[in-house]
């Protein structure tokens, strides 16, 4: 999928959403092109409260290329889709005051860390957002 084409389905996607949900979310979606890392993992959305930009979800393509890859256009529309889900609870949460979901996905990366030690794979969600450690690895994604 291009760029172009992630941003259209991304804008048709956060069309889906309920206004009441994105409100106060001040500099809206944004889709940045790159992709990011946390560690070895792909981010696919970051919620970002910022002084300067305000509250604001972003959409990283290039992750999104990273994990999706080969896969067809449904597999890219649902990971999307809960990916704006996913950050627009971060966003919820922190109007509210709370911190749920950091702290459940704390928990999850310490079990994949755990997992690891153990030699064996963490949760298949989890698992595909990994950076590939050889070049026969690329093909997993």
């Amino acid at each position: 999928m291009s760029f172009r084409e992630f941003r259209a389905l991304a804008g048709r996607l956060v069309d889906r959403v309920p206004p009441v949900l994105a409100r106060e979310l001040s500099g809206g979606f944004q889709v940045a092109p790159g992709a990011r890392r946390d560690g070895d993992l792909y981010v696919l959305g970051e919620y970002v409260e910022d002084p300067a930009l305000g509250r604001l979800i972003v959409l990283y393509y290039g992750s999104f290329v990273a994990v999706c890859r080969g896969a067809d256009r449904d597999v890219w529309e649902r990971e999307l889709w809960e990916t704006i889900r996913h950050e627009l609870r971060h966003h919820l949460e922190a109007l509210a005051g709370t911190e749920e979901l950091a702290r459940e996905e704390e928990a999850e990366l310490a079990a994949l860390k755990a997992s690891e030690r153990r030699g064996q794979s963490g949760p298949g969600w989890l698992e595909r957002l990994r950076l590939p450690r050889s070049r026969d690895d690329k093909d997993r994604l």
